[in-house]
């Protein structure tokens, strides 16, 4: 073969005095002279006072050219990169660069290069910071050697350049071991497969190309790379074959390969970047390097038995070869571009950012809903609560069965990510890491044997596979999916299967999002494990066929995490539901108890802990989602990110009292009094429904004179004393005092449980009469021509039982009080803001313009803000000298979340949504009423709405008992809601106004359910 020659004439033997007198002849130097390995040269250093120097004594068939090739290079580094450590040329007496000696008659080429101090890199044990030094000194010689050339680089058919191993493929069968042969055979098809079609695309340069442990120093320390010395190699190829080489010899003998190349890839990249296509290569070009040095090896030990130079390196290169032989080549290459600064899967990110955002809503994987149902954690790792049962699937499965069944879980939950000490076995090991593959690469979901699984989103069926071996998966689906139209590739593994899962699916089919695709195996067909479904998703498949990894590396874990992302991203789970909470609901309710004033209640008989929300969801401390159909204080959504933003931003420039002047208060309640109809225009800001109301009766009683108010039996209207004193639903019942002689209750004016039946303009009338009666008990109290102060009425009493008065009765009340001089107050703190979808305020629907309106709960969507709004004329009488303030109310950054609680409204048209939802709603809950005899009434306007539950249709009787069940169990199937009225006996439904018609179905779907069960339980 061209070039090979070289091989087929003796290196040079000259005798030390000879070498000392032609030394001293040509280059007027003298010195001791020491021996140094070569494989067909024959060199020395020569010690001196000034540090020494190497002799290059060349073969006899050394090529010009190539020795004015490294003369060129040395001269190149000279100049562009003076501090490298590389040998400089140093010049005969005469001012030559080299000088031809002979011996018996034969010719060498003779060079004198200046020595490098240091000791050999073969030497030392490498550190993870000599190996990153290593990279890094190789890529300062990378960077530059850019833009050098020379004709002699390019070498045609030099065996030891990567561009020309291929022609050596025929010298494998020299290897001695048959068994070796096979395994460079297997590297050879692999560099044909993966090396080969990409080549000649690949960056070229001149390269040293023979970087290995002898031809490279380190301090005398040993703790960082000085020094590259011959440059005997240098040839014209891919560039990264240089970093190939170099890896060739820095790998063999280490314990852990890919952080042993990690760290002389980063530091190589921290020089010289690489490209991706480089690296997808860069394992495959090590292995045939190593290839090449055994090939060559093997041919001329036949050749020359003596030479034991030939030798040298052998066995620790087919040691690393085949290691390299049992790594997955996708892996590695994986490994090499992470360490290189590039995405260790170039599609990962394309993947998650399609699975983030526009994704499709994922199907449920079981026939409950994941988000809603109830769950928990449970650990793998050694010590964990349970883990005493490890070997013995049954007796884990009982104990963890009887801990989900006292949490009220229907699933539990294995975390991704977490390094396990189970995975023991030696399939868990492999070459490529000298730890195990022990860190958790997917979630693991506990549910019962049997219990069928779903797809979540629609695919092509890429393997059903039963992988029987002990602790694997069993039977195991993989899908393949496409992140979006035009998108990337991507997979998800189901492991843990029944058998039956391997006859529903047909490799290459496609499957629909839900359609069943499975069911959950018993430990006597899952690889030996509790029931439950191993889920992963997998960016990259690295060629695996049927099977894939389920535990990755520790020390990789951000390579693996980039092959098989979080598999949450398609679940979507709160993170709540991987984390254990410290401080769970019984222990911070032993705590409140202990620091928290009893007078404020809790909900529900189990306790729930709150720590998210989002839109109509709330979520507790365990993860679980449940859907508010309660919370009219986030009227546009749990967190809205508007409001959220609003508030934040202006939080951070300014916040203080009015006395200050500010634009956004005087634009927010010019904003808000346009809402409301002439004459009211005027807006006293405040921070919450008591201190609104509570200013509205000191207007009144200011405005008028007078003291007496009547208010509507069962009213709320807030907590402070006078407020209590017109809530007959706080003095009416425990704790209350009863009614105070300066205050009247006029009947309720309930179309279903009132004395006067229906809702036209008749029952108006004849619920009025009870305002004249009030009025007529004031003059009779207070003497002739005494009256009320003002008539305070909720738009719609929520306290009293969702209750929508008959048509007009507000107007009527108001005409009655005003003509006996008092004002009306319309406490709108509930009802506000579109709620009830005809109309922007609940008092629209009831022919009355109000003296004085009181807002509050959803105007700052939770920020605690309210607002009086009245009339100039009002306003005017008010301001008596008494001046009226509110250290908060009104600040700036109250005023810019109401402005942003606006800005939902209007652009997203909740309004509208309003009364499209609550006609639906009310729509299907009418419906559940015919066949559900606890129904007595259904009622409300919009998202305002009251189920009413009676023991009997025909008396009414409220079913009070029941409606307490009621609300427990609908809270056990993670559906929000509470009851009100005299009696307790009314569901109270009035969500957040994002709640939608999917929200209704799954409210009223689930009350039916809870009703059914009720009525069974009953006749049971």
């Amino acid at each position: 073969m061209p070039g090979m020659t070289v091989f087929d004439h003796q290196k040079p033997a000259f005798t030390e005095a000879e070498v000392e007198t032609l030394l001293s002849r040509d280059f007027g130097l003298t010195g001791a002279l020491a021996p140094l390995v070569s494989e067909r040269d024959q060199n020395f250093h020569v010690s001196s006072d000034d540090g020494g120097y190497v002799l290059k004594i060349g073969n006899a068939l050394e090529d010009m050219q190539l020795i004015q090739l490294q003369e060129a290079v040395f001269a190149h580094l000279a100049s562009v990169a003076p501090a490298l450590g590389v040998p400089r040329v140093i010049r005969t007496l005469s001012g030559d660069a080299c000088v031809t000696w002979h011996h018996d008659g034969t010719p060498h080429v003779v060079r004198l290069l200046s020595y490098l101090p240091g000791r050999l890199y073969s030497s030392i044990d490498a550190s993870p910071v000599v190996l990153q030094s290593l990279g890094e000194c190789v890529g300062r010689l990378s960077r530059a050697l850019q833009g050098f050339g020379h004709p002699a680089a390019h070498r045609p058919g030099f065996i030891w350049s990567l561009d020309e191993v291929q022609a050596l493929e025929p010298w494998v069968r020299d290897i001695a071991d048959p068994a070796h042969q096979a395994m460079v055979r297997r590297h050879v098809a692999r560099y044909h497969s993966r090396v080969l079609p990409r080549l000649a695309t690949l960056r070229g340069a001149v390269v040293h190309q023979d970087l290995n442990d002898n031809n490279l120093l380190v301090d005398e320390q040993g703790t960082i790379v000085t020094g590259m010395i011959d440059f005997g190699d240098l040839t014209f190829g891919r560039q990264v074959n240089e970093l190939a080489v170099v890896l060739a010899y820095a790998l063999m003998d280490v314990d852990d390969l890919a952080a042993s190349a990690a760290d002389v890839i980063a530091g190589y990249v921290s020089e010289f970047p690489l490209e991706t296509d480089e690296l997808e290569v860069l394992f495959d070009l090590v292995a045939m390097r190593l290839i090449g040095s055994v090939c060559i090896s093997s041919h001329r030990a036949i050749q020359f038995p003596d030479n034991a130079y030939l030798r040298v390196s052998q066995t620790s290169a087919l040691q690393l070869l085949d290691r390299l032989d049992r790594c997955n080549p996708a892996l590695l290459a994986a490994v090499a571009r992470h360490a290189a600064g590039l995405p260790a899967v170039g599609t990962h990110d394309a993947v998650v950012q399609w699975l983030e955002g526009d994704a499709p809503k994922a199907c449920s994987f079981f026939d409950f809903d994941l988000e809603r149902a109830g769950r928990m954690v449970v650990s793998l790792v050694e010590g964990a609560p349970g883990m005493e049962y490890g070997a013995d699937p049954a007796a884990y499965w009982d104990w963890l069965t009887a801990r989900m069944g006292a949490a009220g879980a229907t699933m539990a939950i294995g975390n991704y990510g977490e390094v396990r000490d189970v995975y023991t076995t030696a399939q868990f090991r492999d070459p490529i890491s000298a730890e195990p593959r022990s860190q958790h690469l997917g979630l693991d979901l506990f549910v019962p044997a049997g219990t069928p699984l779903h797809a979540p989103y629609a695919g092509t069926v890429v393997s059903v596979v039963d992988n029987a071996m002990p602790l694997d998966y069993g039977p195991t689906v993989i899908l393949e999916h496409r992140a979006g139209d035009g998108g990337p590739l991507f997979h998800t593994l189901y492991g843990h299967l029944a058998r039956e899962s391997l006859d529903l699916l047909t490799v290459g089919g496609r499957v629909v999002a839900g359609q069943r695709i499975g069911s959950i195996g018993a430990d006597d067909v899952n690889g030996g494990w509790a029931p439950h479904l191993h889920f992963q998703l997998i960016t990259d498949l690295l060629g695996f066929a049927g099977n894939f990894p389920g535990v990755g590396h520790p020390s990789l874990w951000p390579v693996w995490r980039q092959i098989a992302p979080d598999p949450n991203l398609v679940l979507k789970l709160a993170p709540e539901s991987f984390a254990v909470d410290a401080s769970p609901p019984p222990m911070l309710l032993s705590r409140r108890e202990a620091v928290i004033g009893p007078s404020l209640s809790t909900s529900y008989r189990h306790k729930l802990k709150m720590v998210r929300g989002h839109g109509t969801w709330l979520h507790d401390h365990t993860g679980r989602a449940y859907l508010d159909c309660v919370n009219n204080i986030c009227h546009v959504g749990h967190a809205h990110p508007h409001v959220v933003e609003a508030l934040a931003q202006q939080a951070a420039i300014l916040n203080t009292n009015t006395r200050y002047l500010h634009d956004t208060l005087v634009e927010y309640a010019e904003r808000l009094g346009r809402t409301f109809p002439s004459p009211l225009s005027v807006v006293y800001m405040v921070c919450s429904g008591s201190e609104a109301n509570e200013l509205a009766l000191r207007m009144a009683r200011t405005v008028t004179g007078r003291r007496d108010m009547i208010t509507l039996d069962w009213g709320y209207h807030g907590h402070t004393s006078a407020l209590i004193e017109v809530s007959p639903y706080k003095f009416k019942r425990a704790g209350g005092s009863g009614q105070v002689a300066h205050v009247q209750v006029a009947t309720l004016p309930d179309p279903y449980r009132g004395p006067f039946r229906g809702t036209d303009h008749s029952a108006a009338l004849s619920y009025a009469d009870s305002i004249d009666q009030c009025i007529a008990a004031i003059e009779e109290r207070s003497g002739s021509g005494s009256g009320p102060a003002a008539f305070i009425a909720e738009a719609i009493s929520g306290c009293g039982g969702q209750v929508v008065y008959p048509d007009g009765y507000l107007g009527e009340a108001a005409r009655r009080v005003r003509r006996a001089g008092g004002l009306v107050i319309v406490d709108e703190v509930q009802t506000g803001f579109g709620r009830v979808g005809s109309h922007f305020w609940a008092h629209e629907l009831q022919d009355v313009v109000p003296d004085i309106v009181t807002i509050g709960k959803p105007i700052g969507n939770g920020h605690p803000m309210a607002a009086v709004i009245t009339t100039p004329a009002i306003a005017e009488a008010f301001a008596n000298g008494m001046e009226f303030f509110s250290s908060f109310g009104g600040n700036p950054v109250s005023a810019a979340v109401g402005m942003a609680v606006l800005d939902v409204i209007e652009l997203e048209e909740l309004q509208r949504h309003a009364l499209d939802t609550g006609e639906y709603l009310i729509g299907r809950l009418r419906q559940l009423a015919e066949r559900t005899p606890l129904i007595g009434d259904v009622r409300g306007a919009g998202l305002f709405v009251g189920v009413d539950l009676v023991s009997d249709r025909e008396t009414r009787a409220p079913a009070t008992a029941e409606a307490g069940q009621v609300i427990n169990a609908m809270r056990e199937a993670g559906v929000l809601l509470s009851t009100d009225g005299p009696a307790d006996n009314v569901l109270k439904i009035k969500p957040p106004m994002v709640f939608g018609r999917a929200e209704a179905d799954l409210l009223v779907g689930t009350l039916d359910m809870v009703l059914e069960g009720l009525r069974m339980k009953d006749e049971g």
